[in-house]
């Protein structure tokens, strides 16, 4: 099977096509450069590793339940569709589930199960968050302070089995435990879903390829660095490690974004809003109402002498105006006041390092190695 690419034609040599059969017949695996010549380019880069496959598990377990935790709720939400009885207990509809076992088989049962289709009535799944093992090849024994003598504890077989950091054959076993639990989850997820993956340095070079290529591109968000811990010293041959990643992407195009926003400092806040409307007094800063994206024609037009391509239209602007809402440079050019007590604050970034830190004392601290 000849690889056509760009009009260039490569076509198979007779030592060529003896050396795949012999190959072949022989049941050996063909080595890499016939994958290039045979079949044709799908992406410019992919992340190859031994064994990979894009087949996924399709096992479908029944749900066994252990225990219900049902609290009594006072009142339903505003367009809650929730059936509840005469003590505020919900008799019917979606309920949150805490389900026990191997993640990719439970993947799989929601994926094609009876679950699949409460999910989707109760509104489809639109945001996960995982944060998977590391690869930190650790076996999880500790050692425990009884008194004033310490205990080493190794792993029993249960623990080693449901908390074990450690793949046997290196980054190829992590990248396809991690790649086919991920194909799972996007296949459960909404179109409008989002999802986001917590790693570190170990593998975040790996998870980043793997999901470029399950979700695509172009439907990547951000690398969020999260800023984990203090200053470390044993910086005698790198340079410290106190991030960690967490890769946001999306389904599709069509997903839901909801803006967050911190506070405001005293020392931005000061900076920020500097200006002071001399008829209400208030505070307020201003903001460029130029279009950052120049490609809207219908936004176009003259305003107090430029050319510009706006962010609001002519009459929205007619209207600031009008309301004493804009401000001009001294060449004419507008801007829009923001009110202090109208501004939500700062829009976050994709650092973080405004979260309490893992320090020892830290409720979050729960000598995990991964």
């Amino acid at each position: 099977m000849p690889r056509t690419q760009d009009s260039e034609r490569y076509e198979l040599s007779d030592a060529e096509k003896r050396d795949i059969i012999k190959l072949i017949e022989q049941g050996k695996p063909l080595p890499d450069k016939y994958r290039f010549i045979l079949f044709a380019d799908k992406r410019e880069v992919e992340l190859v590793w031994n064994g990979k496959t894009r087949e996924v598990c399709t096992t479908v377990l029944p749900f066994q339940s252990l225990e219900h935790i049902d609290e009594p709720r006072k009142e339903k939400k505003e367009n809650e569709e929730l059936a509840l009885d005469t003590g505020g207990r919900q008799i019917k509809g979606w309920t949150n589930k805490l389900i026990w076992g191997d993640n990719k088989l439970i993947l799989s049962s929601l994926k094609a199960g009876a679950l699949r289709r409460q999910i989707e009535d109760a509104g489809g799944l639109k945001l996960i968050y995982i944060d998977p093992p590391f690869d930190v090849g650790a076996d999880f024994s500790m050692d425990i302070e009884i008194g004033d003598e310490t205990f080493h504890k190794e792993a029993n077989l249960l623990e080693q089995i449901a908390y074990r950091d450690t793949w046997g054959r290196g980054a190829d076993s992590f990248i396809a435990m991690i790649y086919e639990r991920l194909v799972l989850m996007r296949d459960l997820m909404h179109r409008e879903g989002s999802i986001y993956v917590h790693c570190d340095w170990r593998v975040n070079g790996y998870v980043r390829a793997i999901m470029d290529e399950i979700f695509g591109e172009v439907n990547f968000g951000n690398a969020i660095s999260w800023k984990r811990s203090l200053p470390h010293g044993n910086t005698f041959n790198r340079y410290g490690q106190i991030l960690d990643s967490l890769f946001y992407y999306r389904k599709t195009e069509h997903f839901v974004w909801n803006a967050q926003y911190s506070k405001y400092s005293q020392d931005n806040l000061e900076k920020t809003f500097r200006y002071v409307d001399e008829a209400s007094g208030r505070k307020y800063q201003t903001i460029s109402c130029l279009n950052p994206n120049p490609d809207r024609p219908n936004l176009r037009y003259d305003w107090n002498g430029h050319t510009r391509t706006w962010k609001h239209t002519r009459e929205k602007m007619q209207e600031m105006h009008d309301k004493g809402m804009l401000v001009y440079s001294s060449s004419g050019l507008a801007r829009y006041k923001m009110y202090f007590d109208e501004a939500k604050g700062v829009p976050i970034q994709d650092l973080w390092d405004d979260i309490s830190l893992l320090m020892g004392g830290s409720k979050q601290n729960l000598d995990y190695p991964t």
